[in-house]
């Protein structure tokens, strides 16, 4: 750990459990509101279109530009406020501030009832989408400080798979809520969904405290006048760092291209289930848990085998099986099939997710003091990377009339990414050696 923190009474076994369970709190709005229940109860709630002063416009794309301005705003605030964050030792603080935009954002939901409340529905849900964004930069930006080199794939693997086990335990609850709400005499159908919401606020923000208690406290920066010229002076810092780290930049093209496939095909395959293999909600709910629990294997053994094999060569055998889930998706046309491939996608995206923050935390080991900044780069790519995807999976499916097509196009996504990656030279200890 780095000298200049304090880790006040915890010791670093209790201050990385501190940190893995912001995953257990934070999952809950990714897989609850985002993937499972909010998507399905906005469409419900609002008008197939409606008019926006003279524009014409349908719900899934108002559903869509929301999530596009979340993002957008993320990449054009997250870098210099990272930057603050190192210069000014507000890291924690920065973590805490999302975490409490997000959460409360969820709670929001909650009054979100029909159409004439659209833009509270629209607004909460971007905001969330925010919080959640941002708190991850911070979060992340701890690994390098609080964990040694070898220690990182197992404990960023310990949170996924914390996030993907808390998350699944919610929204059970949350589904049985919304099954059973008319037998326990709760006569508004949107009653239960907007409880779900609830809970995931009060879940996200209550867990977040047992996190916020065990991170090491930074050291205080003694005048906080200028922060913000501060922040640029680091970030300014960082870009010039990262123009002589050259693995590093070539790792963040490389997860550019890869997680693009990764990220496009967990967000349209509920969609591609759907609308190319007819299947009903409560099917879609089934993948959804699948690809959970599968993810919490897939993390946790990924990282065992990235100790035998390194963190390069793992990551190589997980990007060649996401190619050939694109493959698979096309060549499927029975559900049963569909089962199976989601196992594969669940233990591919555990294991992908978990081992790709450690690798870029092994990559800026060296460099504790400007995490956040480093980290920010990192989620600038992984937003830059959701954008790409799917603008390249719609433009194609338009053009083709057809997801299969779109979805094995994406395997070029995934090869552009391995042969990227190739070139990435990961040495023990973190230490870089470019080719």
């Amino acid at each position: 750990m780095s000298a200049t923190l304090d880790t006040g009474k915890y010791t670093r076994k209790q201050v990385h459990t501190g940190w893995a369970m912001f995953d257990w709190a934070n999952s809950a709005f990714a897989l609850v509101i985002s993937a499972a229940i909010f998507p399905f109860y906005f469409t419900e709630q609002i008008d197939d279109s409606f008019l926006l002063g003279r524009m014409t416009i349908s719900d899934d794309a108002i559903y869509s530009y929301s999530i596009t301005a979340a993002y957008l705003i993320l990449i054009l605030t997250i870098p210099l406020l990272s930057g603050m964050a190192d210069s000014g030792g507000k890291r924690r603080t920065f973590m805490k501030m999302f975490t409490y935009i997000g959460g409360l954002a969820c709670i929001s939901l909650f009054f979100f009832t029909g159409h004439e409340g659209l833009w509270l529905g629209v607004a909460g849900f971007a905001l969330a989408n925010i919080g959640f964004g941002g708190s991850l930069v911070f979060y992340n930006s701890f690994l390098p400080i609080i964990a040694q080199d070898r220690e990182m794939d197992r404990l960023s693997a310990r949170g996924f798979v914390l996030g993907y086990i808390g998350s699944v335990l919610l929204l059970i609850a949350c589904l049985v809520l919304i099954l059973k709400g008319p037998d326990w005499g709760i006569q508004d159908a949107g009653l239960p969904a907007r409880i779900s919401f609830l809970l995931v606020g009060i879940w996200w923000i209550a867990w977040a405290q047992y996190t916020f208690r065990r991170l090491p406290r930074e050291a205080q920066v003694e005048s906080q006048r200028g922060l913000m010229a501060k922040g640029l002076r680091e970030l300014r810092h960082v870009v010039f760092k990262l123009k002589g780290m050259v693995a590093t930049r070539r790792f963040l093209i490389s997860f550019l291209f890869y997680n693009a496939g990764v990220q496009t095909v967990l967000y349209l395959a509920g969609t591609f289930a759907e609308k190319e293999l007819d299947f009903e909600a409560d099917e879609l709910i089934v993948v959804i848990l699948a690809l959970q629990l599968c993810g919490a294997v897939g993390a946790w053994a990924f990282a065992k085998l990235s100790e035998r094999m390194g963190n390069k060569s793992t990551l190589l055998i997980l990007v060649s099986l996401w190619t050939g889930v694109c493959v698979l998706a096309f060549l499927t046309h029975e559900k049963w099939k569909f089962y199976l491939l989601a196992v594969l996608v669940g233990l591919t995206m555990g294991g992908i997710q978990a081992l790709s923050r450690a690798t870029y935390g092994k990559l800026i080991d060296e460099h504790p003091e400007d995490s956040a900044s480093f980290f920010s780069f990192y989620n600038v790519m992984y937003y830059l990377s959701i954008m790409m995807g799917t603008f390249i999976f719609g433009l194609l499916s338009q053009w083709t009339g057809s997801m299969r097509y779109s979805i094995l196009a994406l395997g070029g996504l995934f090869i552009t990414g391995a042969l990227l990656l190739t070139r990435v030279r990961i040495a023990p200890a973190g230490k870089q050696e470019d080719l």
